[in-house]
């Protein structure tokens, strides 16, 4: 009986420690621990058993990779992958969840990481745990809120798949960005060419790109629906949502049916596709996609032409205007789009005609109010020459909001319903809703007297601008030929005259709405000339701390400078007491604006970052060399590179510049111009200015674009040095690398970036003599070849700065921190 006592007693405690077990293991199936290990046949699944977590092949792949499946389907349907890039080529890999809080996928064989979840802060008790919904996230252990605000989760780095719950979109303060990207193939989850995102150049709008290209573009959202999306309404699966405000732009949809599986998926083709389960059909089945058309194709009509599935050809011009070029519009190639039959002339008798069931035009040269009426919104666009048409943003409701595009309509179709109402500006004559007859009658009446009227006063008028032309170039070029700093002959401008009337009509009479920003010459403006070339205005400002010397010296310093790397001086305005400047539009403005910006220096990673230091150093060498006048540029700076379409950089703000004659090497002045933090310690201190003044600047401005922040104004909590003084102490310290910017740390090439800093440092020393020419910078940058070790830099941060402030902008946005300078007597 004791023995049996006993043998009852050990069945009984190994029942419970089994049933103890059972229901720890059932606990943790969801959940790993910091330094737990994930092996090869090891998952982790999610509490109702819909996801499954571990590693995985797709098809006959011989790769492996970490990610995330659906568990109830019939076969397996990957929605994650987190090493998509960089596959294991075997099966002996581990994943970690380290004490610190961060994934770490290692490659057992070689101890190689081949990913890991990055940008975390430490935890003391890390946990990863899979949701229902196919998120994985990490908090710290304890944390009530954790599930709600994770410390990372893998729904912010999604791949081809968006799941019920998951964001695409963008952080508009840090410029965090969610977007699809396509799996290579049905079997390579590697990134693919096709991407599937919210643009927000303009108005926000969803479009899929293939490489660099438009493929797709579904349009603007108007409250309801994408406009390219005329099928997206309400139903019983799911709804959706669109958020735009000043923090963000993102779209989500959510299942109101939780026991449903549905996904939208971003195929190898590049075909968007919303999938819903069948357990019928045991298969994925299509629930909704764009309409796959040859109106699909991005801008298939080409500019302010329309596409119409129903028509054959497809292509029409919207009312109002003539294929730009007929012969190939007679060929079916429509690519060269439309033109208007008559132009505007931003008339006070130009109104607007109404289309309606339209997907909206390209959102990218857009203006947008949330807040405005339609009445409101159709103030504004005739108010500015530049607007082409206008809508509401938000036609829910009875419709509020305004959207302007300003130029060309691109990418516009034709729906037989639930499409958008757009009103497109047209001058009187082609207006659909005028009253012709009377019209006629009054055009038969007025036409006779305007005429006589006209040619008496353009004759008045050509007279006398006639003779004020002749006073005016007289005295203009007087002028320039009495500076003594800069001095020039009649015969060597050669620079068009713009009229003051074509200006003040290109920039809508320098409205607010056209300012770019304002610097010590004056105001900047946008506009745009007749013929469509987008143009920067530089107005002299009546009370500039410049004046007429800083507007002579910039137009004959850049009048005869051709360089892909300086910014074009399209011509001049010198008409009664205006003084402009008309420049090339540049439409990313300055460096500055994206080195310095936290937001727009996760756009600038470091190869982009390294090709602008290696052409604005070419630009300075065709300044300094090759150029047929020798210039001494004495104000480079962040804000003095402007940035076009592609990033390419431009040398601006000539104003200060200077023009050495033969074999002149150096020169001083009593008129120190320049800005903090960037004027070598011999041009600041004795007035003394040279070729290598201005490798000093470019050395400050390479330092500034690795490490992200101003040499003015940089303070250490260790040291009282400037950036400068940070980056020599570094570089005695073997530390160089500390001084990349966070945002260019994941893209950088090791070796040119201890080059570039290496090479800013010699730039930077404090006498002229050691410093590097131009030429030398270039082949140091584009070599291998050993660097003589630099000198001690000139840790100038402006203690001689004690006269009187200038500010010397370009025609991009100034920056509050930066302070240019006038000094009178700097010797």
């Amino acid at each position: 009986m004791a023995e049996t006592r006993v043998t009852n007693r050990k069945l009984i405690f190994s029942f419970f420690v089994l049933l103890y077990v059972s229901i720890c293991f059932t606990y943790a199936a969801d959940t790993i621990s910091g330094n737990q290990i994930i092996r090869y046949n090891d998952t982790i699944v999610s509490p109702q058993e819909t996801f499954e977590f571990g590693f995985f092949s797709p098809g006959n792949s011989t790769n492996h990779y970490v990610g995330i499946w659906y568990k109830k389907t019939a076969y397996m349907t990957v929605v994650w992958v987190a090493n998509r890039n960089t596959p294991l080529t075997h099966t002996s890999g581990e994943l970690t969840l380290t004490i610190q809080g961060v994934l770490v996928l290692r490659d057992t064989t070689t101890g190689t990481v081949l990913w890991n979840s990055s940008g975390m802060t430490s935890v003391s008790n890390p946990t990863g745990r899979l949701l229902d919904t196919g998120n994985f996230i990490i908090y710290e252990e304890g944390d009530s809120i954790s599930q709600g605000n994770p410390m990372w989760q893998s729904f912010d780095f999604i791949t081809d798949t968006l799941l019920p719950g998951m964001k695409y979109g963008k952080n508009l303060v840090t410029g965090f960005e969610r977007r699809l990207t396509s799996w290579k193939s049905y079997v390579d989850p590697t990134m693919g060419n096709f991407s599937y995102w919210i643009d927000t150049t303009g108005y926000p709008q969803v479009i899929l790109t293939e490489g660099g290209n438009i493929k797709f573009r579904g349009g603007p959202w108007n409250g309801l629906r994408y406009t390219g999306f005329p099928n997206l309404r309400s139903n019983p699966i799911y709804n959706y949502t669109f958020v735009i405000n000043k923090k963000e732009v993102y779209f989500q949809f959510d299942l109101i049916n939780t026991l449903v599986l549905m996904r939208l998926v971003l195929q190898p083709n590049g075909h968007i596709e919303r999938l819903l389960w069948s357990d019928e059909k045991q298969k994925w089945t299509i629930y909704l996609a764009p309409e796959s058309d040859e109106c699909e194709q991005y801008a298939e009509c080409g500019p302010n032409g329309r596409c119409n599935i129903d028509n054959s050809p497809v292509c029409e011009c919207l009312k109002g205007f003539e294929p730009k070029s007929p012969n190939q519009w007679k060929d079916m190639d429509s690519s060269q789009g439309c033109q208007r039959s008559t132009y505007l002339d931003c008339g006070a008798e130009e109104g607007f005609n109404k289309y309606s069931n339209l997907k909206l035009p390209d959102t990218q040269r857009s203006w947008y109010n949330q807040t405005m009426t339609l009445v409101e919104c159709e103030k504004m666009c005739i108010s500015n020459c530049s607007c082409t048409a206008y809508t509401y943003t938000n036609i829910s409701g009875t419709g509020s909001g305004c959207l302007l595009w300003l130029g060309d309509l691109n990418d516009i179709r034709t729906f037989a319903e639930n499409g958008d109402t757009l009103y497109i500006r047209m001058p009187f004559s082609e207006l659909k809703n005028k009253n012709s007859s009377s019209a006629r009658i009054r055009l038969r009446v007025m036409v006779p007297i305007a005429f006589v009227v006209l040619v008496i006063v353009v004759s008045i008028c050509l007279f006398y601008r006639f003779n004020k032309k002749q006073h005016q170039r007289g005295t203009s070029i007087n002028e320039f030929e009495n500076d003594h700093e800069n001095r020039i002959g009649d015969d060597d401008l050669e620079l068009p005259l713009f009229g003051l009337s074509t200006l003040l009509k290109a920039t809508n009479n320098f409205s607010m709405s056209n300012k770019l920003g304002e610097g010590g010459f004056g105001p900047v403006y946008k506009g745009v000339l007749h013929d469509r070339q987008e143009i920067a205005v530089k107005r002299l400002s009546k009370t500039s701390t410049q004046g007429l010397h800083e507007f002579k010296n910039e137009v004959i310093s850049i009048s005869k400078l051709q360089h892909r790397n300086l910014v074009k001086l399209l011509g001049c305005c010198i008409e009664g007491a205006e003084k402009m400047l008309i420049y090339e539009y540049m439409p990313n403005k300055g460096l500055d604006s994206f080195i310095f910006d936290k937001a727009k220096s996760e756009l600038l990673d470091w190869p982009a970052g390294y090709l602008i230091i290696n052409r604005i150093a070419r630009g300075l060498l065709y300044l300094h060399q090759d150029s047929r006048l020798r210039i001494i540029h004495r104000d480079l700076k962040a804000s003095n590179i402007l940035l076009d379409t592609d990033m390419n950089p431009k040398i601006s703000d000539f104003g200060t510049a200077r023009i050495f004659g033969g074999k002149q090497l150096e020169a001083n002045t009593n008129r120190v111009v320049g800005t903090y933090g960037y004027m070598a310690p011999e041009y600041a201190r004795d007035g003394i200015f040279s070729a290598k003044s201005d490798v000093y600047s470019f050395g400050v401005m390479m330092l500034e674009i690795l490490c992200g922040l101003r040499n003015r104004g940089f303070t250490h909590k260790k040291h009282s040095n400037n950036l400068i003084g940070h980056a020599w102490g570094l570089y005695n310290e073997g530390g160089s690398l500390q001084l990349v910017a966070r945002c260019l740390s994941e893209s950088i090439n090791v070796s040119q970036v201890l080059r570039s800093i290496h090479v800013g440092l010699l730039c930077v020393q404090r006498h002229p003599k050691d410093r590097p020419t131009m030429t030398s910078v270039i082949l140091m940058l584009g070599s291998d070849d050993p660097l003589p070790s630099p000198k001690e830099p000139g840790f100038y941060v402006g203690e001689y700065m004690q006269d009187s402030v200038q500010s010397s902008s370009s025609y991009g946005i100034s920056s509050n921190n930066e302070l240019s300078v006038t000094m009178l007597d700097g010797r």
